[in-house]
């Protein structure tokens, strides 16, 4: 087995627990899973970044600087690698700065089902069954009319073969 097979599945592997954590109503777990999320990007980057290479800098041994600058790694994706890094420290932080005032008001780590939240689901269910009843009423008027276009084209149509027979 390759190391990049090794470091794929390494990386599906954080990708799916990171957001199996990030679904969870705890807190703490859904920190976790930002953590893990922002692990396996820095695996994909890195995956992309193709393989391996001389370091980035040019030493006079020789070689044409074309020759040299084949075997130079890229640098791109370690500095977008670095600055993942960051952002995921940032934003960690700020997520655990709100887990720990969470901690001190409620002394809870859950979030719980917001009010509002229940009564909008409550009200978008009402209207959700008021449009099924409106769209079953409507289906039950298309029908009758269609019934009645069809009975009326039907006797046109036999009205019209009894004129071209005269």
């Amino acid at each position: 087995m390759s190391i990049t097979l090794v470091l794929v599945v390494v990386m599906a592997v954080l990708y799916a627990a990171g957001v199996y954590q990030m679904l969870e109503r705890s807190l703490t777990r859904i920190l976790i899973g930002f953590l893990l999320v922002g692990n396996a990007t820095n695996i994909l980057i890195l995956l992309m970044a193709g393989g391996s290479g001389e370091a980035p800098f040019v030493t006079d041994d020789g070689r044409s600087y074309e020759q040299i600058a084949e075997e130079m790694a890229d640098p791109l994706p370690q500095a977008l690698i670095l600055t993942a890094i960051v952002i995921t420290f940032g934003v960690s932080a700020f997520l655990l700065a709100m887990i720990y005032r969470r901690w001190r008001l409620a002394n809870a780590d859950q979030v719980e089902d917001d009010e509002t939240d229940a009564s909008v689901r409550a009200d978008a269910a009402g209207i959700s069954a008021q449009t099924t009843a409106d769209d079953r009423a409507l289906d039950v008027l298309l029908e009758s009319s269609d019934e009645g276009t069809a009975a009326k084209h039907a006797e046109s149509a036999m009205t019209d073969d009894r004129k071209e027979d005269r």
